[in-house]
């Protein structure tokens, strides 16, 4: 069944309409693939720490987002730096794709599809006008963003041929990886002309729409040493500080992925070594609770649990900003304690619980 269309306006944060955190104004820069060069990425921990907190904030759609925004001059900065080519369209550039694609495993390569899509949607002026919520991927064939939620995703089915899915179905339509950028790009201009009032294919009524359900792959945030030369990087929480991520950039360009990691495609040897921090996988994730959160019931990462083996989600409330796609150990705070699975727990009792 399709989702309820929207009445209210679409509110998704960009850097010309921040988000009013607890914390401070909330401003997310897009990065398209997850793509970001070394040069990039010290101009955002520069961002961070003359605009903002001082901190980058991964995101869900391997984005960035800075908090605290309180001092001016962060579009310009952005501008300088390659990271806000299109004003115009700064909230609507939401690509996914594979961000182990062209390293490891895969049936085709997707490198530089979500770039070349970037650029056609930034010259068609008709497509500033998407919600900011709407999402197109690139799947090359593994599952992995196939699975994130999109409206409409590419997915890889040989080195040169794939399949459109829309709201994460698959249609059966067969698509050259040639073509993929336009088809994806035409998905687009035709959703805004029947859209109405929805933000997100899911909310259509036509079942032209829809696709036939796909199974879901349940992903393994890649950590440690991927290949020969590429590594995965997990800060903490998904927030780097800016010195972290002037570290990172000494290890040269960088992905970043819808799993609030990082892929390195050209780390040196000694990486681990050099950035002190992210090489072991870290189950445990939570959205910013208190208090970044006006919303939030519980300062949810400092209750926060780590142990080997736990995949779980800690919210400060029901919205459950940033819970991962796949499956995780729902952990949501109440008054007096955490509802875990569905199951109330008080606060003293949480560790033993997990």
């Amino acid at each position: 069944m399709p989702t309820p269309a929207r009445v209210r306006a679409d509110a998704c944060p960009g850097v010309f309409a921040t988000h009013d955190a607890a914390d401070g104004p909330l401003a997310r820069v897009r990065l398209p693939g997850g793509a970001v060069s070394a040069v990039q990425l010290r101009a955002l921990a520069d961002c961070a720490e003359a605009c903002g907190d001082g901190d980058l904030h991964l995101t869900s759609r391997g984005n960035v987002q800075l908090r605290g925004v309180t001092r001016p001059g962060l579009a310009g900065r952005l501008a300088d730096a390659g990271l806000l080519p299109s004003p115009s369209h700064e909230r609507v550039r939401n690509v996914l794709a594979s961000p182990l694609s062209g390293l490891t495993g895969g049936l085709a390569d997707v490198r530089g599809l979500a770039a070349a899509l970037d650029a056609v949607l930034c010259a068609t002026p008709e497509l500033a006008s998407l919600p900011g919520r709407f999402l197109f991927a690139f799947d090359d064939g593994r599952g992995d963003v196939a699975g994130e939620g999109a409206d409409v995703c590419w997915r890889a089915t040989g080195p040169s041929e794939g399949t459109l899915l829309l709201a994460g179905g698959d249609t059966g339509r067969r698509v050259a990886l040639a073509d993929a950028v336009s088809t994806l790009i035409d998905v687009a201009l035709e959703f805004l002309r029947v859209r109405g009032s929805a933000w997100r294919v899911a909310e259509l009524d036509d079942p032209a729409w829809r696709g036939a359900p796909v199974p879901r792959v349940d992903v393994q945030v890649p950590v440690g040493m991927l290949s020969a030369s590429a590594a995965g990087v997990i800060p903490r929480f998904g927030q780097l500080s800016a010195a972290q991520a002037r570290a990172l950039a000494s290890c040269g360009p960088a992905v970043v992925t819808p799993w609030k990691s990082v892929v390195l495609p050209d780390a040196p040897a000694d990486v681990f070594e050099r950035l002190g921090f992210g090489g072991e996988p870290l189950g445990t994730s939570a959205c910013i609770g208190r208090p970044g959160c006006a919303k939030s019931r519980a300062d949810v990462r400092a209750d926060a649990v780590f142990r080997s083996g736990l995949r779980a989600h800690f919210s400060g409330c029901e919205r459950r900003c940033g819970k991962p796609s796949q499956s995780t150990v729902d952990v949501v705070a109440e008054a007096g304690g955490y509802r875990v699975d569905g199951r109330w727990v008080p606060f003293e009792e949480l560790k033993g619980t997990l």
